[in-house]
């Protein structure tokens, strides 16, 4: 049976950096209190106009240069985004535009920090029944955009960034093995932007309640986050015969170090085995797999033949993972 393989990625970030250290000067905390809860020690955050498909734009260019596919080629465009630029058109007909790939299909996935993963199992599944040739997957994010700068639960874990990814078919035993993907809105409220939707629509009143702002109960997140993400790895690897002792690399969301360690722990995973830089970017929601994947990538973190997995879980709440035969 036909598969689909990564074949490039590519990131962006934008050039301003916010420490820890800028973040005391705006509210109160501390680079040691931030370090200590989150593992964070910088975020990447956008100059003013800069939109979500002009980081997916600078991604995607460095993915096809790479894969040596020319935008006017690409068949499928999926952009996971939680920050598009408008409501409609999405975020992924900017992006077409941006790269002038008129052939393209192109539509958006909101599935928050899960949403490349999401993207990517979507791709595969176009790829592997002949639809489409190629796919370009992208997560990009401005989550500074909706971010509370005076809350300091919020504000310290978040910043801004566009990784891509090209898929193509592929007839070998290499390249997507399995997958695993799941949601609860039941649990909706946990982590949420309440405002701007068909429920509560813009106003003057939703501006001043500041309901255009990610709002999330963090406990109860790190406890589900743990647990789910343990749980979606076990079951991908088991559709097809692995367990947690065949992972060379295990690519996880970039929420929280603690949040990663303790999901490592329960997998029984190394230090060596697990990919992080949570510290210099902290959470991009969609952008943070797909960023995570290309440094790992650059990095020569994974060789053909490993065994990869992604594993991510965000808003929704949805979680997904995937076994990846690196090739």
């Amino acid at each position: 049976m036909k598969s689909a393989k990564i074949v490039s990625l590519g990131k962006y970030l934008p050039s301003k950096v916010l420490t820890n250290f800028d973040l005391e000067k705006i509210v109160n905390t501390s680079d040691e209190w931030i370090t200590t809860r989150t593992g964070i020690k910088e975020r990447r955050i956008v100059e003013k106009g800069v939109a979500s498909s002009d980081l997916a734009r600078e991604a995607s260019k460095i993915a096809l240069k790479r894969a040596g596919i020319k935008a006017r080629d690409v068949e499928l465009i999926i952009v996971a985004t939680i920050t598009p630029d408008t409501v409609f058109p999405s975020t992924s007909c900017h992006l077409q535009n941006h790269l002038n790939a008129k052939k393209s299909c192109c539509f958006d996935i909101s599935a928050a920090c899960a949403g490349f993963v999401y993207g990517l199992i979507c791709a595969w599944q176009f790829l592997k029944t002949g639809f489409y040739k190629n796919a370009l997957v992208v997560g990009s994010e401005v989550l500074s955009c909706i971010t509370d700068w005076e809350d300091r639960a919020t504000c310290v874990l978040f910043g801004d960034g566009a990784g891509a990814a090209v898929l193509v078919p592929s007839n070998k035993k290499e390249g997507f093995l399995s997958a695993d993907l799941g949601g609860d809105g039941s649990l909706g409220d946990l982590l949420i932007l309440p405002g701007g939707g068909s429920r509560i629509p813009a106003s003057f009143d939703t501006v001043k309640s500041k309901m255009h702002f990610i709002k999330m109960k963090g406990n109860e997140l790190f406890r589900l986050a743990v647990r789910i993400m343990v749980k979606t790895a076990q079951k991908s690897l088991r559709k097809v015969g692995l367990t947690t002792k065949d992972i060379n690399l295990f690519v996880p969301h970039q929420a929280n170090l603690r949040i990663i360690k303790a999901v490592a722990k329960r997998l029984g995973l190394s230090e060596k085995e697990v990919y992080v830089n949570i510290e210099r970017y902290a959470n991009m929601s969609s952008a943070s797999t797909s960023i995570a994947l290309c440094e790992a990538y650059e990095e020569k973190r994974m060789k053909r033949g490993d065994i990869v997995v992604l594993d991510a879980f965000g808003g929704g709440l949805v979680w997904g993972s995937c076994v990846i035969k690196w090739s």
